[in-house]
C-alpha cells in the first residue's frame, strides 16, 4: 500500500438479488477482493470490505413478474442466500448489506438531493420507449434488440453483454418490450441527467492520473471518452414504481437510475458498519477506496460513479479499479437462463467442507488479463496433482514423521548445511514474492509463489530423504524435520489469504494460534519442543475419483439436452409451397380502428380494420391476449385476398397475421416501428 495511505476501502460489486452467486461472479470479483482484504489484514493495515445486495435493478422487477411474486419478496430470498453462500465460502465482508434498507434509501436520497441543490443536473423532456400493453415506461433492461455494434440480437437496452458496449435504448435494431414482447412506441417524460458531457474534462484528469490501470480498465475508459462526440449525458432518474424514489416534488412515479443509486450501496453499507467514523474511509484523503468489478461494470465505476463523487465534492474516488474478464464453463459462455453454470450454494452442499478446492482452481483459472474457462477437468486435476500432490503431501509426510520419530515435537535443529542455508533464505523471500503479487491484483501468481514455497518443501524433503537416513543420522534427520516444520507453519501463514479454511486447520494441526503476514519473514514460528497436534489427520486433501465430478458434468450436460429439448418443440416446417402459390397472396398493412368482444365466446374478437383499400371486418381468436379497447391503433399485417368466411354469423373478410410461441401465446406481426408504411402497403 502506498506510505501515504492510513487505510483502505475495499468494495465488490454489489450483486442482483434476482439469482443464486455462480462461478463467473466469483471468479470475476468475490474470490480477488477476498484474497486481497484477508491479505492486508494479515499485514496488520485498517481495511474495511463491504458489499451488499442490489434490489432495485431492473432485473428484480423481470424476475418478479417471472414469478408471480413481489420485487421485495425476490430480494428477501436472493438476499439471504447470496450473503449465506458467501460466508459459507468465506468471502469475508465486513459488512453485506442490502440497497432496500432505510438507511440506504436515506444515503442515496440525500446524496442526490445535494447534487440537486448544487446546479448538478440538467432537467430534460426526452422520449423513452413506453409499452402501449403494459400502460408503463420502459427502463433500459425492459427493452431488448439486436446491438448495433456486434448484432447481438439480446442486448439490453443499456448494454450489450457480448460486446460490453454501454448503449442507449434507441440505439438498439428491432427494440422490443420485456414485459409485452410487442415493439415499444416513443413518448415524452422528464428526467434529470447527469451533463457527463460538461463532467468529460474532470474525468479525463482523472483517468489520466492513473494509465497504471489494467489495460482493459483504463484502454474501455478512454474509448468511451474518444469514441464519436465522447461522453454525453445520462438520466439518472427513471419511470418507476420499485426504487429510491426521487426526493423531489412533483416527481410521484420516478426513481433513482440503479446505476446512481447501487454505487452509494458502498457509501450506506459503510455508515451501518460504521456509524460513527464511516466518514473516515469515505472523505478522508489518507484513505485508499479500491473497487473490484467484472468488466461489463466498467463504465460505472470508472466514469459515472466517479463523475457523482466529484461534482458531490465530498468523496474520494478510487484508487484502483482491477477489473477481471469473463470466465467461461466447459468452453461455452456462463448463461443462467440456460443453466450453464456452476451455483455456489449448490457446490457448498454437494461438496462438503471443500470450499477451498474451489477457491484454489477459481484463483489459479482467474480471467486476470482475459476470459478464462473453468473445466470439471481443471477442477480435478487442480486438486489431485497440486493441492494433494504439492501441498498436501509436504504437509502430510512432515506430521508423519513427526509424530513417528519425535512423538509430535518440534525437534532441535543441530547445525545447518550450505544446502540448509539456502532454503532458509529462499524461505524468507515468499512474503515479499507473494505480497508483490497480491499489491499488483496478481492473484494467480501470488498463489503460484505461495505453491512454489510446497514445492520448496517437498523437494528439500526429497533430496534428504530422512526416511532413509533416520538409523544412521538421527541428528541431520532432527535438522531436516524442524525446518520442514518451519516451512509447513509458513504455509499456513501465506496460504491464508487464498486457503482460509485449510490455513485454519493447518494451524491447528501444528498446534499453532494463526500468525500474522510477518511472522513468515522468520523461520523460528515453532519452538523446540512445541508438540503439534496428536489426534487430526494431516491429509488435508484428499485425491478425488473421476466419479466425483462425472455427477457435475451429467448436470451440465442435462442443462444443454433442456435446451435442445426446448428448440425441439419447435413446430416443424410444413410441406414446400411454390413461389407461384405464395405470390398469390395479397398481405397488406392495415391499422385496427374499431375492436369488441363476440358475444357468448371467449377467444374472439370483431375487428373493423383500415386496410388502405376499404375499411372491412376481420374475426380473430386474439381474445385471451388482448383487450378490445388496448389495440385501437395496432398496425397489422391483414392478408387481404381470403376469401369471406362466416364466423359465429358475422362475415370475416381476411386474416390478420399472428406469431404464436412455445407457450401458445399469440403477438402481431407488425410494421416496425419508425418506418413510415401507410395503411395499404404491400408487405413482402
Amino acid at each position: 500500500m502506498t506510505p501515504d495511505f492510513k487505510r483502505t476501502l475495499v468494495t465488490a460489486a454489489l450483486p442482483y438479488a434476482n439469482g443464486p452467486v455462480h462461478i463467473g461472479h466469483l471468479a470475476g470479483c468475490y474470490l480477488p477482493s477476498d484474497i486481497y482484504v484477508r491479505y492486508l489484514r494479515s499485514k496488520g493495515q485498517d481495511v474495511v470490505f463491504v458489499c451488499g445486495s442490489d434490489e432495485h435493478g431492473v432485473p428484480i422487477t423481470i424476475k418478479a413478474k417471472r414469478e408471480n411474486a413481489t420485487p421485495q419478496a425476490v430480494v428477501d430470498k436472493y438476499h439471504h442466500m447470496m450473503k449465506e453462500s458467501f460466508a459459507e465460502f468465506g468471502i469475508s465482508f465486513d459488512v453485506y448489506s442490502r440497497t432496500s434498507s432505510k438507511t440506504h434509501h436515506e444515503t442515496a436520497s440525500a446524496f442526490f438531493k445535494t447534487l440537486y441543490d448544487k446546479g448538478g443536473f440538467t432537467e430534460q423532456v426526452t422520449e423513452q420507449y413506453y409499452d402501449e400493453t403494459a400502460k408503463q415506461f420502459l427502463a433500459d433492461r425492459y427493452i431488448t434488440g439486436e446491438c448495433p455494434n456486434c448484432g447481438n440480437p439480446n442486448a439490453y437496452g443499456d448494454q450489450c453483454e457480448r460486446c460490453g458496449t454501454s448503449l442507449n435504448p434507441t440505439d438498439l435494431k428491432n427494440p422490443k418490450s420485456a414485459l409485452s414482447g410487442n415493439p415499444p412506441v416513443l413518448k415524452q417524460t422528464k428526467n434529470w441527467f447527469l451533463p457527463l458531457d460538461q463532467l468529460q474534462p474532470k474525468i479525463q484528469a482523472y483517468l489520466d492520473e492513473h494509465k497504471d490501470w489494467k489495460t482493459t480498465v483504463y484502454g474501455q475508459c478512454k474509448s468511451w471518452l474518444e469514441s464519436g462526440d465522447g461522453l454525453q449525458p445520462r438520466a439518472m432518474t427513471r419511470d418507476l414504481d420499485w426504487g429510491v424514489p426521487v426526493p423531489l416534488p412533483n416527481a410521484e412515479g420516478k426513481v433513482l437510475y440503479v446505476w446512481f443509486d447501487a454505487p452509494i450501496g458502498y457509501i450506506s453499507a459503510t455508515k451501518e458498519l460504521l456509524p460513527d467514523t464511516w466518514e473516515l474511509y469515505w472523505k478522508s484523503k489518507k484513505t485508499r477506496l479500491i473497487h473490484f468489478i467484472g468488466k461489463d461494470n466498467i463504465v460505472f465505476h470508472c466514469i459515472i460513479f466517479p463523475a457523482m463523487l466529484m461534482e458531490h465534492g465530498e468523496f474520494i474516488v478510487a484508487d484502483n479499479v482491477p477489473a477481471n474478464e469473463f470466465l467461461n464453463l466447459e468452453g461455452d459462455k456462463i448463461s443462467t437462463s440456460r443453466n450453464w453454470a456452476v451455483w455456489l450454494h449448490e457446490y457448498l452442499q454437494e461438496f462438503k467442507d471443500q470450499q477451498d478446492v474451489l477457491r484454489f482452481t477459481l484463483c489459479a483459472t482467474a480471467p486476470e488479463t482475459r476470459d478464462n474457462d473453468f473445466t470439471w477437468k481443471t477442477f480435478l486435476d487442480k486438486n489431485n496433482n497440486e493441492l494433494a500432490a504439492i501441498f498436501g503431501n509436504f504437509i502430510n509426510r512432515t506430521i508423519v514423521l513427526t509424530r513417528n520419530y519425535y512423538a509430535g515435537a518440534v525437534p532441535e535443529a543441530k547445525a545447518f548445511t550450505k544446502e540448509d542455508i539456502k532454503v532458509l533464505e529462499q524461505m524468507s523471500t515468499f512474503p515479499d514474492r507473494i505480497g508483490e503479487a497480491l499489491d499488483q491484483f496478481k492473484f494467480r501468481e501470488g498463489l503460484q509463489e505461495w505453491l512454489n514455497l510446497a514445492r520448496l518443501g517437498n523437494k528439500y524433503l526429497t533430496d534428504n530423504e530422512p526416511w532413509k537416513i533416520q538409523n544412521d543420522n538421527p541428528e541431520r534427520v532432527k535438522t531436516v524435520m524442524h525446518l520442514a516444520l518451519q516451512i509447513s507453519v509458513n504455509l499456513a501463514i501465506l496460504g491464508e489469504p487464498f486457503l482460509p479454511f485449510t490455513s485454519k486447520k493447518l494451524f491447528t494441526l501444528l498446534n499453532v494460534v494463526p500468525l500474522k503476514w510477518n511472522a513468515a519473514r522468520q523461520n523460528t514460528n515453532l519452538h523446540v519442543g512445541h508438540k503439534i497436534d496428536a489426534v487430526l489427520s494431516g491429509i488435508l486433501f484428499p485425491k478425488m475419483d473421476q466419479e466425483v465430478i462425472a455427477f457435475q458434468l451429467q448436470k451440465l450436460e442435462k442443462a444443454k439436452e433442456a435446451m435442445l429439448a426446448a428448440n425441439s418443440l419447435l413446430e416443424p416446417a410444413k410441406a414446400e409451397t411454390s413461389f407461384d402459390d405464395f405470390s398469390r397472396m395479397d398481405i397488406r398493412s392495415g391499422t385496427i380502428v374499431e375492436a369488441e368482444r363476440v358475444p357468448k365466446t371467449d377467444k374472439l374478437l370483431k375487428l373493423l380494420i383500415d386496410t388502405g383499400l376499404d375499411k372491412r371486418t376481420v374475426v380473430s381468436g386474439i381474445a385471451a391476449w388482448y383487450k378490445p379497447e388496448e389495440i385501437i391503433g395496432q398496425q397489422v399485417s391483414i392478408l387481404v385476398n381470403l376469401a369471406p368466411r362466416k364466423i359465429k354469423g358475422i362475415e370475416s373478410q381476411g386474416m390478420i397475421l399472428m406469431a404464436e410461441n412455445q407457450a401458445g401465446e399469440l403477438s402481431f406481426i407488425a410494421p416496425t416501428k419508425g418506418k413510415i408504411i401507410n395503411n395499404g402497403d404491400t408487405i413482402k
